[in-house]
């Protein structure tokens, strides 16, 4: 008797294991197409969750200028000590080859086209007045003693992506491997004058010109200068879309600075003698007496000095509903990856 009661209740669950089995193969197809909707929208990512915005751009004073220049291998190097330095080595072969390349016709289509297709508009545009290279046969494939090449450069051209674009096709075609050290343009001509590169990529008129005549630089085969601008874009003023200054508003951006100051809106500044900070301080009414010097702005707790870099700087200003200075195609860049700098 009790054997066959012990067999009744197995049946009796694999009845049980039979019809919930059959159930989940025949779940309503509403409720499959659901689940798979649910699902599709958690990980589909939004266009972009950045609510900061462009609020002014392409004023005369915000175009943005960018040179290569090469090291002078008998430049007067010195330590961060300001003690000279004797045994560096440039290669020069290696930073002629990435000049020439940039410059030549390949190189420059390549900037051309650069974000076209992901943003719908180039990020960078040509100087027509750019020094021009047509004879790319003349580039020398890399050798194990030239292979390596150190290229300085600031964030913006570096968090823009266009270099993690460029140089890989460079690189494949000649052999060489571009090492990058990225910081802002001040930090990236300090550490050229430290020996510790064969050529920088930058964007400070001014800076670029102290350290040509402060015989850093060279004048590579070919062009007639040193300093070899070549692309330019645009600084943009960012900010939240609620505009609390008024900005849109202003005829020109240095009545845009003028009302973030009258406001008392928070900026976030790079603070970090970059080239988009050097810009910067050239945007605030004289009488306010902003500097690269702490003490020039202690007295005003609305202005935000960060010494950090472009992706920093942009997170830093999106989280506070700030107010910053970038050059377009970082912001861009950081838009569409909602909020990562890579």
């Amino acid at each position: 008797m009790k054997n066959m009661k012990r067999i009744a209740a197995l049946v009796l669950a694999l009845a049980m294991v039979f019809v919930l089995a059959a159930c989940a193969k025949t779940k309503p197809a509403e409720d499959t197409a659901a689940t798979t909707a649910t699902t599709a929208a958690a990980t589909t990512a939004p266009a972009s969750t950045i609510s900061s915005t462009i609020l002014m751009e392409e004023d005369d004073s915000m175009r943005n200028d960018y040179s290569l220049i090469a090291v002078n291998p008998g430049a007067p190097f010195v330590d961060a000590n300001g003690t000279a330095v004797s045994d560096v080595k440039i290669n020069m072969v290696g930073a002629d080859a990435l000049i020439h390349w940039i410059l030549s016709s390949e190189g420059k289509g390549y900037i051309a086209e650069y974000g076209k297709e992901e943003f719908g508009t180039a990020l960078f545009t040509l100087d027509p007045n750019a020094p021009v290279e047509s004879q790319t046969s003349t580039i020398p494939q890399a050798t194990d003693e030239t292979k390596t090449i150190r290229l300085s450069t600031t964030t913006s051209v570096n968090d823009s992506g266009l270099l993690g674009y460029l140089l890989p096709k460079f690189e494949q075609k000649y052999g060489y491997k571009v090492e990058v050290a990225s910081a802002g343009t001040g930090k990236a001509i300090e550490a050229a004058q430290m020996g510790n590169a064969d050529l920088i990529l930058v964007h400070a008129k001014a800076k670029e010109e102290d350290f040509i005549n402060a015989g850093f630089a060279r004048t590579v085969w070919h062009y007639a200068a040193p300093r070899l601008t070549f692309m330019y874009n645009y600084f943009v003023l960012i900010g939240p879309a609620s505009d609390p200054a008024g900005v849109k508003n202003a005829a020109t951006v240095l009545d845009a600075f003028k009302a973030i100051a009258d406001t008392k809106s928070t900026f976030i500044s790079r603070g970090d003698g970059s080239g988009t900070h050097t810009k910067e301080l050239s945007l605030w009414p004289a009488e306010l007496g902003i500097t690269e010097e702490a003490t020039s702005f202690q007295n005003y707790p609305w202005y935000v000095s960060s010494n950090a870099g472009m992706g920093a700087v942009l997170t830093m200003a999106e989280q506070q509903n700030a107010y910053t200075l970038s050059d377009k195609a970082t912001f861009l860049t950081f838009q569409n990856n909602n909020g990562v700098i890579e």
